[in-house]
């Protein structure tokens, strides 16, 4: 059985660390969206204006803290629930 608690503790460290590591990435180099966009999702789409704000930075923090305790937490109920 997996320790639900232990393992979303670690998922928030996990994209908390991955998140602001990106987000760090386009504020210093802002044409790695658009590369990002063409080379791995093999699209080529006019994202728009960049907004790079401590307000959206914190707003993005806990929408993908929220994704991520959903799809972990969703992950555990289906592990602990599946018999062998």
């Amino acid at each position: 059985m997996i320790n639900t608690n232990r393992l979303l503790k670690v998922t928030a460290a996990w994209i908390s660390v991955v998140y602001a590591v990106c987000y760090a990435g386009v504020a210093l180099v802002p044409g790695i969206r658009e590369g990002f966009m063409k080379y791995a999702l093999h699209t080529s789409v006019d994202v728009g204006q960049n907004v790079m704000t401590f307000g959206t930075f914190v707003s993005g923090l806990i929408i993908w803290n929220i994704v991520a305790f959903l799809a972990v937490w969703l992950f555990a109920a289906l592990y602990n629930s599946i018999k062998q």
